[in-house]
């Protein structure tokens, strides 16, 4: 009966989608966000973020109030999701009325008239929720309007692009093993109390994805909230592994101020976890949701303990290239 429910709930919150639209969109009912927009912005080859992004999006929608927009990686030809098309995500213009913007891509070569929608947003100071492969959101070639934003950017004042000027970081290395060494977060000291971390219990923040690499320390007044120990398997409870891949250990969730060509100051958040397996677990969803409201300016309104219940099912994909779910398209999140 309780299943039923959540389901209907899931049904009741989920607008009408008509078979052309190549977006997910998640009503708010009440809760601390009622009246925020959320676009989650998918599009990754290998973490599945089509999964993570349209469970959040429920999850923030029913139980917290925020009204979300779920955009994927659409192939225009069927109008089908494709993680491998890297180079069209439509209806990222709803960035234009977001209050969030919470982002999983990898490596997306997006057209100028995508792109100027991002730019916009990030010009204009509003707050960033990353994840995972946020930190090598787009490849841009020399040469394009906004290839600035590029993992790869050299250019003197702006290196890096998107991953170390609003994040604080880019790509750097798989620190843990991939697909051998798991990760359990764990407070960063001085951090215990930080809004973003209430209400999680100890050891609950896991996922089965490896922690990666970053530069320490990470830049300007960034500040890591969870540092990540490289556990010796695949399980939550196994043991951190010796020496020096957890000595020191690297964050992996941190928050960071940016401003863009002097225009106003916003909030960035990252996490390198966030595949849609990592979200099989409690704290890293808790996480998650916590960090959006810390984003909008709503961390005093964090719960003691945030509702993060999975809203109507989920089976996450097991991480991996050319492994996504074939033929869906976005109404199938519903």
């Amino acid at each position: 009966m309780r299943r039923l429910l959540v389901v209907c709930l899931a049904l009741a919150f989920a607008l009408p989608v008509r078979a052309a639209d190549p977006w997910l969109e998640v009503r708010g009912g009440e809760g601390p966000g009622k009246g925020k927009k959320v676009v989650l912005v998918s599009g990754d080859e290998e973490y599945r973020s089509e999964e993570a992004l349209s469970q959040l999006a429920k999850i923030l929608g029913v139980r917290h109030g925020f009204d979300c927009t779920v955009l994927y990686a659409i192939d225009p030809d069927t109008g089908k999701i494709d993680p491998n098309k890297n180079d069209n995500i439509p209806g990222l213009e709803k960035l234009g009325t977001a209050d969030l913007m919470v982002i999983a891509t990898r490596f997306r070569n997006l057209p100028d008239e995508q792109m100027r929608h991002i730019d916009a947003y990030l010009k204009g100071g509003k707050p960033v929720v990353a994840m995972r492969t946020a930190t090598h959101a787009f490849n841009i070639p020399e040469g394009r309007t906004y290839r600035r934003w590029s993992w790869d950017h050299p250019g003197e004042g702006f290196t890096q692009g998107f991953g170390r000027q609003v994040l604080g970081e880019t790509w750097i290395s798989h620190h843990g093993g991939h697909g051998s060494e798991s990760t359990r977060g764990m407070a960063a000291p001085g951090a215990e109390g930080h809004p973003i971390l209430r209400g999680i219990a100890p050891g609950s923040i896991w996922g089965p994805t490896d922690v990666y690499g970053v530069r320490l320390p990470l830049p300007g007044d960034s500040k890591p909230i969870v540092l990540g120990a490289v556990l010796a398997g695949m399980q939550p409870d196994a043991e951190p592994v010796q020496g020096a891949k957890n000595e020191p250990m690297m964050p992996v969730a941190w928050t960071k101020s940016y401003s863009i060509d002097g225009g106003p100051k916003g909030r960035s958040f990252t996490t390198t976890m966030g595949a849609a397996t990592d979200l099989a677990a409690e704290g890293t969803r808790r996480m998650l949701v916590n960090a959006c409201y810390w984003a909008t300016g709503l961390e005093d309104r964090i719960p003691e303990k945030s509702n993060v219940d999975v809203v109507g099912t989920f089976d996450p994909t097991p991480f991996g290239f050319n492994g996504a779910k074939k033929g869906l398209s976005p109404a199938d999140y519903r």
